[in-house]
This record gives structure tokens, C-alpha cells and sequence, in this order.
């Protein structure tokens, strides 16, 4: 007897024939298939999402080209609030909530307005390029054992689908930038204190992120100043330890006085209608209601509406005598400000002389931090101009008539050629 068979049969294993052969070789073929499909499945299928605050907004959203960032937001406020801010405007991709529960908000692939002015390492308009993710909260507290174990999970899912490596998942504070406005001459960095303890190492390592950038290439090649030293020296720590953060917290107030003005407690919100101002006689105005800043008591406080909101910029109008540095700062001849004139004429800053600049009609109006482009035609429609930005409630359309229509108000189909856009870079 074959020794090969007489070992089948002791073990009364039945002896393996051709067909057997080409009937395990057609298994393991099959198993191998079923495992690359199983490789190749989507990770995010891994997290579980609810769609409690799903966007209405994500039916008009187009596909982002790119994604190269992850910004880390706070909340500034609870879940349902929050939740519903988000998913009424489209402001993030995720929410986190005390709990650990992931909402979707926008779908991952669609852009979700979340950055606002924002640069990083040259690049402008981060919300074209990057995924955002709001933990519920406050900036200067620290997030929940579950919120950390589920943005741990998220951002590893979101890491094997975008290749985005640590150094690239910043936070909103790091990115966000102010233009010149009358505390800050220039164009700069402290917008936002969004998230900033989720920029220290300690913290950073909890939710699985082992680096971060050392330091911050817009303030290092002069594009933008900073205007909180405290702020800065803390997301760019080499220690990581909280005593940065307790540092910093121990500063904060929301009460103006010396050294400490409304922009210093409310940043880019100042001048918001959902920022009140309590005067020490009791009176009380919204920011949107205030006009001479400079004339605010000390011992004015400042309540700050709930929100980690980006402000839409306003087109600024010169008052008699008023000076064009006074809205754009040291900014008023740069090429990124524009000055609409009377009669649809418009020029930028660097195409002003002083002399010019001295001149400008009352009226003139002013957005500091913006481009101008154009004419739209029929071969170059807005998209092409500014891009995914082309219906926000901030980008502008100059028309052939003079009249100026927000990105929010037009339809793209009615646009008449030669009109002008004017957007955020």
C-alpha cells in the first residue's frame, strides 16, 4: 500500500484526488478575493455616525478637489445648539459630542465651510483642501475620555483614506487669520483661540497624534504678524505640558480695560450683532451697534454668543474725513485691498498714491483682504474666478451697472458678463 494512502486511511481521512486539488485551489482563490475586496472596503465603514445634524447644505456642496488638512474646531457651546448651527450652514464634516457620539455633518468628500479666512504656509482658502471636525466645547477646557477615544478612531480612519500625515492636523487657531482692522494695522495671526489646547503634544497624543509643526511658516515668512504673543508661544510649545495652558487661561477676561480691548476678548466676533457689551452704567449694545470703539469705558463687559463662528466680512464705507488707514491699517496700499469708487470705477491699494488715498470720496467702499478678478464671460464663469467660493455670503460681484450682490444672493446662470468678483484671499 502507497504510504500515502495508508496514512488516509488510518486517520480515515479520505484520500485527495485531483478533483479535491482543483476544488481547495478554487477556495483559496475565492477566500484571497474575498480578502483584497475586504482590504479595499472604505475605512470610515469602522466608525459608527449618526445623522442627527445632517446638512440640508450637502445637496449643493461641490466634491473637494483635494484634502490635505484636518482642522480641529471647539464648539464654543453645547451639542443641540451647536449641532444645529453646524448642520444649518454647513460648517463642519464631524461633531463630537461629551459622549463620544460622531456626527456627520457634511459628507467627508464636499466641502464644508469651517476655516473662514484662513492660511497656511501660503495657501489660502483652506476649506477647499481640508476636512473639519468640531468637538463640542470650549477652547480653554479639556475634552472627555470618550471624546478622545472617538476622534482617536475617527482621524485613524480619516489618516488611511487622505494619507494625512501629523504635522498636518492642525487646529482652527492655527490656521485662522484676521485682516488689518483698527487694533491690528496688519494682516495676522489670533483670529481664533478655537481648539487651541489641542495644539499642545500632551493633549495631542491622548486622540493619537504624534507631531506637530514646530513653528508657523506664515508668521516666519512675513506674510502674516501675530497679534497674540501668549496664543502663539502656546500652540507652538516644545513641552507640551499644561502649564502653557494655565498660563494663558489665567490671562483671559472678558472685561475690557488697560491693555485688554474688545478685540483682545471677543477677537474677530467684536463687532457681531450676537455680541452684547454691558457698560459700567448699565447700558447695554450689541457689537454691531457700536461705532467708535475707541470710546468704550473701561470695566465694559463682553458676553460672547455661543459659536465658533467665522463672521461674514462686511464691505466697509469711508465716512467724511475719515482716513482709509483707519478701516485698512498698514494694509490701505496693499494689492490684496479694494476700493470701489463712485461710477463702478474700483482700484486696489498698491495702485493708490498717499495723495490719491486722501482724496477718496466719502462713500468709497473698502474690503481689506480680498482680490479682485474678471470680467466673467461666458467661457469664464465665477468658479473658474474664485473658485468653491463663488456663492459664499462673503465674495462680492462688482456689476456691469455698479450695483454690489453677494455670493449667497446671485444665480450663476444670471450673471451678467463683465461683472467683476470680489473674494477673500
Amino acid at each position: 500500500m502507497p504510504a500515502g494512502k495508508g496514512f488516509c486511511k488510518i486517520l480515515h481521512i479520505p484520500a485527495i484526488t485531483a478533483g479535491h486539488r482543483r476544488c481547495t485551489a478554487a477556495r483559496l482563490r475565492l477566500a484571497c478575493a474575498a480578502l483584497l475586496l475586504l482590504l479595499a472596503l472604505p475605512a470610515t465603514a469602522a466608525v459608527s455616525l449618526l445623522d442627527t445634524y445632517y446638512s440640508p447644505r450637502n445637496r449643493v456642496r461641490p466634491v473637494r478637489p483635494s484634502t490635505r488638512f484636518i482642522i480641529l474646531h471647539t464648539t464654543e457651546g453645547g451639542v443641540k445648539g451647536a449641532g444645529e448651527k453646524l448642520a444649518r450652514y454647513g460648517e463642519a464634516h464631524y461633531m463630537i459630542d461629551e459622549a463620544g457620539r460622531i456626527y456627520r455633518i457634511i459628507d467627508r468628500k464636499r466641502v464644508a465651510y469651517h476655516c473662514g479666512r484662513s492660511m497656511w504656509n501660503g495657501r489660502t482658502a483652506l476649506d477647499s483642501c481640508s476636512i473639519g471636525i468640531e468637538m463640542v466645547g470650549h477652547h480653554n477646557k479639556d475634552l472627555t475620555a470618550a471624546q478622545y477615544r472617538a476622534l482617536r478612531e475617527l482621524l485613524a480612519e480619516l489618516k488611511r483614506i487622505y494619507k494625512v500625515p501629523d504635522n498636518r492636523i492642525l487646529t482652527h487657531s492655527m490656521v485662522a487669520y484676521g485682516a488689518p482692522n483698527q487694533w491690528q494695522p496688519r494682516s495676522h495671526r489670533g483670529r481664533k483661540r478655537c481648539a487651541m489646547r489641542m495644539a499642545l503634544n500632551s493633549v495631542r497624543a491622548r486622540f493619537g497624534v504624534m507631531s506637530k509643526p514646530a513653528s508657523d511658516p506664515d508668521v516666519a515668512a512675513g506674510r502674516l504678524v501675530v497679534a497674540d504673543a501668549e496664543l502663539q508661544r502656546l500652540l507652538y510649545s516644545r513641552d507640551g505640558s499644561r502649564a502653557a495652558i494655565a498660563r494663558y487661561t489665567a490671562t483671559e477676561s472678558n472685561v475690557i480695560g488697560p491693555g485688554r480691548s474688545a478685540w483682545d476678548v471677543a477677537r474677530d466676533a467684536y463687532n457681531s450683532a450676537d455680541t452684547i457689551y454691558i457698560m459700567p452704567n448699565g447700558t447695554r449694545k450689541t457689537g454691531k451697534e457700536i461705532v467708535n470703539w475707541r470710546t468704550i469705558p473701561s470695566g465694559t463687559r463682553v458676553i460672547i454668543g455661543e459659536g465658533d463662528i467665522n463672521p461674514v466680512e462686511k464691505v466697509q464705507s469711508l465716512a467724511p474725513g475719515q482716513a482709509p488707514s483707519s478701516i485698512a491699517g498698514a494694509e490701505w496700499n496693499s494689492a490684496r485691498t479694494v476700493y470701489l469708487l463712485p461710477g463702478r470705477k474700483w482700484l486696489r491699494g498698491d495702485e493708490l498714491t498717499q495723495k490719491q488715498a486722501a482724496r477718496l470720496p466719502p462713500g468709497t467702499q473698502i474690503l481689506v483682504g480680498y482680490r479682485i478678478d474678471g470680467p466673467i464671460t461666458a467661457r469664464r464663469p465665477a468658479f473658474e474666478i474664485c473658485g468653491l467660493g463663488w456663492n459664499e455670503p462673503d465674495t462680492y460681484y462688482l456689476m456691469p451697472d455698479g450695483s454690489l450682490a453677494a455670493g449667497s444672493t446671485v444665480d450663476p446662470a444670471k450673471i451678467p458678463a463683465g461683472t467683476m468678483v470680489l473674494f477673500k484671499n
